[in-house]
Order: structure tokens, then sequence, then C-alpha cells
């Protein structure tokens, strides 16, 4: 077996209707705080649902700010103003609610509110320096695993991204609650489902980092995950099916988070940064042409996880690799999200702008099983169209 570490968050609470008693919660882990910043974005702080997680804190003695300014693949700006109003209010925990875009600026502003660093020195690899405010995470959706990872992403120009991945990002404590995630659409139910099964299938053939633990924690992720998606979306009220989902993506999370996405996300982000498509549905158009440019590598794998996500599929092990395949494009066409590019507003003429920029990547496409070339980007995407 080859040498490995592993790396998570030290605290999980999994429960519906935890947040109504967040401050319980908070206050047990870090007894001392005083003023807490609640981070979401417009959009969730109008459901309400921000309402009893803050009185929560209010009654355990803890005021709670809110910044509700994000928004989808958040720039720098919104990131500095974000952190400018933490200092603001003596902010001395962050809690990020909501989707990964207000937990990667809960982490952001955890990281810097108390540091002189600027966000711009961070970028990269391991570039944080010293310590952080505690951090509690409490997703809203089932996608992203942003709450149990140490990666922050930022829209960095017009249309780029770039990662900040660093051991201070990981939270502190992580608070599952489905009944925060009732209200969201079938389509937005499959779409973020469908990205922490990426998440799950791509830790599990990362070149680098695979490891028994992660690999472990990627088949729970698919078996949860692949059990409950279409329940969630055809039943967006079965709390049971919307609590497995929350708790897959939580398993995904740490499953990439120690082994790293590879080429279906290096794909993935420049049709987010250009075309503005959410980064789940931006996952799934790329990925089973993805999967099937990786099959001469990955073959085994995928067929050790066809046993999981299509458990009937027998034969060879490609033919039982195909079936993974198929099996995720089954997802998504009966869970009626776009399947083609061509559907979220990309043209032909697109295609050689989103090779170049996936080519850019270099921090993903290394995890990949099998090397991208620029041709292959630029195939890939042709076959998506």
């Amino acid at each position: 077996m080859n040498p490995f570490s592993f790396s998570t968050v030290p605290h999980l609470v999994s429960q519906p209707g935890a947040a109504a008693n967040l401050g319980e919660h908070v206050r047990q882990h870090f007894p001392l705080v005083r003023h807490a910043l609640i981070v979401t974005d417009p959009g969730f702080l109008k459901t309400g649902l921000v309402e009893a997680p803050a009185a929560s804190l209010q009654e355990a003695g803890i005021t709670a700010h809110i910044y509700a300014d994000v928004v989808a693949d958040p720039p720098e700006h919104v990131v500095l103003r974000a952190v400018e109003f933490a200092r603001s209010k003596d902010i001395d925990i962050v809690i990020g609610l909501g989707g990964g875009s207000s937990m990667d600026v809960a982490k952001l502003i955890a990281v810097l509110a108390a540091s002189t660093q600027q966000l711009s020195d961070i970028y990269g690899i391991g570039n944080v320096k010293g310590s952080r405010l505690p951090l509690v995470q409490v997703p809203t959706t089932a996608g992203t695993g942003s709450e149990v990872t140490n990666i922050a992403i930022v829209t960095t120009g017009e249309t780029s991204k770039i990662g900040v991945v660093s051991a201070q990002l990981y939270a502190d404590l992580a608070v599952l609650d489905a009944t925060l995630t009732l209200g969201l659409p079938p389509l937005v139910t499959a779409a973020t489902g469908i990205d922490a099964m990426v998440h799950a299938i791509e830790a599990f053939t990362s070149r680098h980092k695979k490891n028994p633990l992660s690999d472990l924690l990627a088949r729970q992720a698919l078996t949860l995950l692949s059990a409950n998606l279409l329940t969630a979306c055809e039943d967006g009220a079965n709390l049971a099916a919307r609590q497995n989902m929350l708790l897959g993506a939580y398993f995904a999370g740490q499953a990439f988070s120690n082994a790293p996405v590879a080429a279906v996300h290096a794909l993935a982000y420049p049709i987010g940064g250009i075309f503005h498509v959410p980064h789940g549905l931006s996952n799934s158009l790329v990925l089973p042409h993805v999967l099937r440019f990786n099959l001469p590598e990955a073959m085994e794998h995928y067929a050790a996880l066809a046993a999981i996500v299509a458990p009937h599929a027998q034969g060879s092990i490609e033919a039982r690799a195909e079936a993974l395949i198929v099996a995720m494009q089954h997802i998504a066409t009966v869970t009626g999200i776009q399947t083609t590019l061509r559907q979220v507003g990309v043209s032909e003429v697109d295609l050689d702008r989103l090779a170049d920029d996936a080519m850019l990547q270099t921090r993903l496409l290394g995890n990949n099983p099998r090397e991208v070339t620029r041709t292959d980007a630029r195939a890939i995407y042709a076959a998506a169209f």
C-alpha cells in the first residue's frame, strides 16, 4: 500500500432540524464566541430559513450578523466586501449557510478577516498563513461538498476562476440539516446531486492521491446518492431521501478533498465561467464524454463503481464500465436537466475557446487518469455539443 495522508472536518452533526439548534451546537464547541457572521445569498435569505438559525444563535448569547450579498461563482470584490463587513462587526466566528458559493466565501472570510494577508496572496495551494476564525458550515444543497473541503473557488476575471487550497479552509463543524433543502426545485436537486456523484467518481479514479479511505468514502457516497437522487427529485418533501443526499454529498466531499477531482471539473469550469451555467450542470454536461475518454485508463475502476450505480450490469469489465456511463446519462435524462452544450447557449464556434480555457486548469488535469491534450478537450466538447 502506498503511503497517504487524510484530513477532514473534525465535527459533524447530521440531523433534520439541527440548524434550528445551531446556537447550541456552536456554543458547545466555541464557548467564548460573541459575534457570529452568517454568510448566505439573497435567494436563500428570502426563503426565511435563515431566521431560525439566527434566532438560535441569539438565544445562545451570540449576536448574529448576516451577510447576504454572495453571488454564484463569487468574484473577488464580493469576497473583499464580505471580509470588510466581518471586520466592521468584530466577528469572532463565521457560519456559511447556503450553497457552495456561500460556504466558499465563508472560508475566505474566516482566513482573511483577522489576517494581514491579501486575497491575492492566498491563491494556489498551501499559501494561507497562520490561523483563522472559527468556521461552521451548513449546506443548503446536496452537491458541492464545500462544507467538508479545504478548497474555495474565486472568479478572478470576467470568466476565469482560481482556487485557494489550504488546510485552514477545513471547517471546525459541519451541520447537515435536510429541512433546509426541502424547497430545492427538482432540476437544482438533480444538478447538485450529479455534482456530488462526479466528486465521488473522480476521487475514486484520481491519479496521484487515491487511497483506501477516500475509496471507502467515494463508494459510500455513490451508494447514498444513487439510491436517493431520483426520489429526492420526484418527491422533494421526502426528508429521509434529502438527508441521505446531504450525507452522500458530504462523504463525496471528504473523498475528493483528499483524492482531488480531475478532467470533468477542468472542462466544466470554462462552461460555468463563460456561460454562467451552474457548476453541477456544467459537470453533468461533460461527464459521460470525459468518462468515455478515460475508459482506456480507468476501466477497472469504472466497472467497480458500476456495481453500485448500475448493480444489474453484467459481463466483461468493458461492459460494466460502459454501464456506469450509461447510468449517469440516464440519471441526467430522466431528471430533465440539459444534456448538451447547445441547450445552455454554447455555439460550435465557442468550442475552441472552451478547449483553450480548459487547458489552463492544470491543477485538475494532472489528477486525471488519462492525459488530456488540447485536441482531446476540443473533441470532448464536440461530443457534448
